[in-house]
């Protein structure tokens, strides 16, 4: 004998419960659920390759969802600003107000956007705030277009230092 549940008796059995979690017990419940899901179409992905002999260019390793090299550079290229928030599936890195020691009254935010999952000179973008403090209050400033190429060029001269190391490995 085999048991079924039309999806609509499911809902009026679930809604209950459902209603009765919080949202941070919803969040904890959908983020086990994604990485449970994550882990069953990677497990997938690799009985596919058992008995294969599998190449990938390494400028396109990766485990997550943007390029590994320029992931991992990015993070050591920012490494000196604390750490706000780092999504390595949709590639987004957040710094969070590092005031430098030799700049008083100057503090700055980073955002880095990882583009895709190749080894591009175009694969990373950075954005960088400023704010001056006037008085108080902290106002936002001007930051030169030099200062965040300079950023994505140690973060692009990193990457390749990464890909190099793991290729003589």
């Amino acid at each position: 004998m085999t048991l079924s549940a039309s999806p609509k008796t499911i809902g009026q059995i679930a809604a209950p419960a459902v209603r009765a979690l919080t949202t941070a017990t919803r969040a904890l419940a959908v983020g086990a659920l994604v990485v449970s899901l994550g882990a069953c179409v990677h497990h997938r992905h690799q009985k596919k390759k058992i008995g294969e002999a599998v190449t990938m260019a390494p400028s396109k390793v990766t485990t997550i969802g943007v390029n590994s090299y320029l992931w991992r550079a990015t993070l050591d290229t920012l490494s000196f600003m604390p750490l706000a928030s780092a999504d390595p599936f949709g590639g987004v890195i957040i710094t969070d107000w590092f005031q430098p020691p030799t700049a008083q009254g100057e503090r700055f935010k980073a955002t880095a956007y990882i583009l895709g999952r190749q080894l591009r000179a175009d694969g990373v973008r950075v954005v960088v705030f400023r704010q001056v403090q006037q008085g108080a209050q902290w106002v936002d400033a001007s930051v030169s277009p030099a200062t965040t190429g300079e950023i994505e060029n140690k973060v692009l001269a990193r990457a390749r230092e990464l890909r190099a190391q793991s290729a003589s490995n």
